[in-house]
């Protein structure tokens, strides 16, 4: 086997019969049958005056050449296998349960809210009329976060798996071939729900079962171990079986209760800030030099970091085209997150600019440490909610006023639906957060000049970038450090961040579930 890589201008990136043969005739092998080409990696390179696409063609000969497998052919009936309950149907929940059916384990996956479809009219209340279904939202339900979200997918967990095998589990369930090429693979919004449906019949067609508007609601632990959980406050199961918690960073319900049943967990750092919008423009133009993209070239993103005063201001979530939705999970909040699209052609660039904070940042006097992250965001959330006419809208400042220490006396135009309202966020936003953001804003424009611009909105506020609290697990059994049979898992328990790094954990979770159930 060898490899070479192409220069490949936009317009010609995403015609693999004509960089194949270009491949082949550069490495000498034109017309040579015994030779196989195949684009390996395919990045965008901005760097330049004109943007290019560097792929990356490997060559193998024909007698070595095998076709990739299809992961889901090893799928089982598990209709009488030995169950798992899996508490949440979002990445990590899904891909533990695709693991349980390889591995021969029946999952019961558990999930409070509605399925993708039903999902579609709570966002549609919460966008549109303001109204907060606390089960069922952009961040409950089935597929959790990423399902109605950028569907980013690239992620730097490497050492935590195979990412190539969950990503083919997402082609072989409607994905497009491209995020397994693709440097930046990404869905978007419109095609994860139909994926995520799929995801969903491989598990009930191989014996699986799945759970829909079944909150899970108490536990009851005897001898070190969870006896019997309890659903929608009324039906007690009787838990005989693992239990993996995968309930993803936003249920905070799930902590509540824990801490009351006396689970150990701990609070760790999280960061939170402004989700900031540009018109597109203004990015491809400061990316590529091109106000107006030639053919074949996405939408620009970007990544900024910055220390200011002994902490991190990043972006976070970068959604190139996209749009700012409302995140909110309960009445009386105001949260912001980014989606996109797959072809990412909304004439608005978004990522969240955020502050990392640490556990003395956020310490208080009262109630239990472990929740000061929790309450810290929790705060924040109402406050900014509080600061406007008790809907959606969200408080907003431009870019330029921002630095200036003066409400704006005219938002731009933005991609949020529920509206934006002009406010003075230095009297929103805790000064810790809000400082160090201003601060870092006129390096981010020499780093990428013209980002600092009246024509750019901060938006209050991104504060869901990751759970403030983590559930302790021993990290070779991956079981919790006290409580037999618990097995914390994804986002939620603190141990991953984004589609990817959560559905590899779910699927370690779930080997480390069957070794277990081996052991004993």
């Amino acid at each position: 086997m060898k490899s070479l890589e192409l220069k490949v201008y936009p317009g010609e990136a995403w015609d693999e019969e004509e960089i194949l043969r270009r491949a082949m005739r550069k490495a000498g092998e034109e017309g040579n049958d015994n030779i196989i080409p195949q684009i390996y990696r395919r990045s965008l390179d901005g760097r330049g005056r004109r943007p290019v696409f560097r792929v990356l063609v490997k060559f193998f000969e024909k007698h070595q050449w095998e076709e990739s497998p299809n992961f889901s052919d090893s799928f089982c009936d598990v209709s009488n296998a030995s169950p798992v309950f899996i508490i949440g149907a979002g990445p990590a929940g899904y891909f533990a349960a695709l693991e349980c059916l390889t591995l021969g384990l029946k999952p019961i996956v558990i999930e409070r809210g509605k399925d993708a479809r039903e999902r579609r009219k709570d966002l549609r209340a919460i966008q549109q009329f303001h109204k907060v279904n606390p089960n069922s939202n952009y961040c409950f339900g089935e597929g959790g976060a990423g399902t109605y979200s950028d569907g980013k997918l690239y992620t730097r967990s490497h050492k935590r798996g195979n990412i190539y095998r969950a990503m083919k589990l997402l082609v072989e369930h409607g994905a497009n071939p491209d995020i397994l090429i693709d440097a930046q693979p990404h869905i978007g919004s419109n095609k994860l729900p139909k994926i995520v449906a799929e995801l969903r019949n491989s598990i009930l067609d191989h014996g699986g079962e799945i759970h829909f508007n079944s909150k899970l609601t108490d536990v009851e632990i005897r001898s070190g171990a969870i006896q019997r959980i309890q659903i929608n406050e009324t039906e007690w199961w009787d838990l005989s079986a693992p239990l993996i918690l995968s309930t993803g960073h936003s249920a905070r319900d799930i902590y509540h209760l824990l801490y009351k049943r006396k689970v150990r967990m701990e609070a760790k750092p999280f960061a939170l800030g402004v989700r900031v919008e540009h018109p597109q423009a203004i990015i491809d133009d400061i990316q590529f030099n091109q106000r107006s993209r030639e053919p074949g070239l996405p939408a620009a993103s970007y990544k900024l970091v910055e220390q200011v005063d002994g902490r991190g201001v990043y972006s976070f979530c970068m959604c190139p085209g996209g749009l700012v939705v409302p995140a909110a999970t309960a009445p009386g909040e105001i949260v912001t997150n980014g989606m996109s699209l797959s072809k990412r052609n909304s004439p608005f660039a978004n990522s969240g600019i955020v502050v990392g904070l640490e556990l003395k940042d956020v310490a208080t006097a009262s109630g239990p440490n472990v929740f000061s992250g929790l309450r810290f965001q929790a705060d924040v959330e109402q406050k900014v909610f509080q600061a406007g006419d008790g809907s959606q809208q969200a408080p907003a400042q431009r870019l330029t006023d921002l630095i200036r220490g003066k409400v704006s006396s005219s938002l731009p135009e933005h991609s949020y639906i529920p509206g934006l309202v002009s406010s003075s966020l230095e009297q929103i936003i805790p000064p810790l957060i809000l400082n160090r953001i201003i601060k870092a804003l006129p390096h981010f424009d020499k780093k990428m000049k013209g980002f600092l611009t009246e024509e750019a909105v901060a938006i209050a506020t991104e504060s869901r970038t990751s759970s403030p609290v983590r559930i302790p697990r021993d990290p070779k059994t991956y079981m919790h450090t006290e409580i037999k049979g618990l097995f914390p898992c994804g986002e939620g328990a603190g141990y991953a961040g984004g589609i990817i790094s959560a559905a590899l954990d779910g699927q370690n979770v779930a080997r480390a579930v069957h070794r277990w159930q081996n052991d004993l």
